[in-house]
């Protein structure tokens, strides 16, 4: 938990960075909530868009805890706290010139920490929180619906600044949507199986803690002849950590192998 909470604390420091040192003096917008509150910050300058980030994602994150539970929640609301901050003292200055490249790497740096934060189950609040909400309840696409949400955003600079700026916000949100991609994985699936003598244990801690199918053999020890169950399943890349550290806290001596898995079919809960 200390190593997930010091990640998501200094991923969220990267992003306020990544928006005052590359975004905001150049008015390119980042991707959902956080674009609202640049265009909020931008059109009144007395406002800080860090500020506005933190109030525009309360009734978001109150939704959130409804629908998507606790555990989520709690490492978004650190996400969206240490960001706001960040924002009110980093000073807004552009780091380049040229705004092009300022939207590329804003969007890369931005993407680095975006990814880190939900690589370590956290989130970053907004339109996130929204899609995951709506998805468990229709059979909606999850991109679908952030690129509805993320073109309304777009759109909506083109008119209250130029279509210039509209066209680096998208190149930004491209760019950092790549990024993610590559450090979050989410995509990946991981076959899990572990042997443990604490079979029932860690059946019921896993279950409880990760929303995944579970098989149990019935095993043996070829040397020991003693009682062994084996557990089965297939999990996301990013759920790998939290798994682990599952089966280790009920079996420190379990025997836990993990592989890759080239192709799935049947019901596997996309998250």
């Amino acid at each position: 938990m200390i190593v997930r909470l010091t990640v998501i604390i200094i991923a969220s420091i990267i992003i306020a960075f990544s928006f005052n040192m590359f975004l905001l003096p150049h008015e390119v917008l980042s991707s959902g909530v956080t674009g609202i509150a640049f265009i909020i910050g931008l059109k009144m300058p007395g406002i800080n868009s860090g500020f506005m980030i933190l109030i525009l994602n309360i009734p978001i994150v109150i939704y959130g805890y409804k629908v998507l539970g606790r555990r989520l929640i709690f490492y978004t609301m650190i996400s969206i706290v240490v960001t706001s901050f960040s924002m009110q003292i980093i000073p807004k200055e552009a780091l380049a010139q040229d705004p092009l490249l300022s939207a590329v790497f804003g969007g890369a740096i931005g993407g680095i920490g975006i990814g880190l934060v939900f690589k370590y189950q956290g989130s970053t609040g907004g339109f996130d929180i929204i899609g995951l909400g709506i998805t468990k309840k229709k059979e909606i696409p999850l991109g679908t619906i952030m690129f509805a949400l993320n073109a309304a955003v777009v759109f909506v600079a083109g008119f209250l600044f130029d279509w210039d700026k509209a066209l680096f916000t998208m190149a930004s949100i491209f760019v950092t949507g790549k990024v993610i991609d590559a450090i979050h994985t989410s995509h990946l699936k991981l076959t899990v199986t572990i042997i443990t003598r604490k079979g029932e244990e860690v059946k019921q801690e896993l279950l409880k803690n990760v929303v995944r199918g579970i098989t149990v053999w019935k095993g043996e020890g070829a040397y020991s002849n003693e009682g062994r169950s084996i557990l089965y399943t297939v999990v996301s890349r990013y759920e790998v950590e939290v798994l682990k550290e599952l089966i280790a806290k009920v079996d420190d001596k379990a025997f836990v192998n993990i592989t890759s898995t080239a192709e799935l079919m049947g019901n596997f809960r996309k998250t």
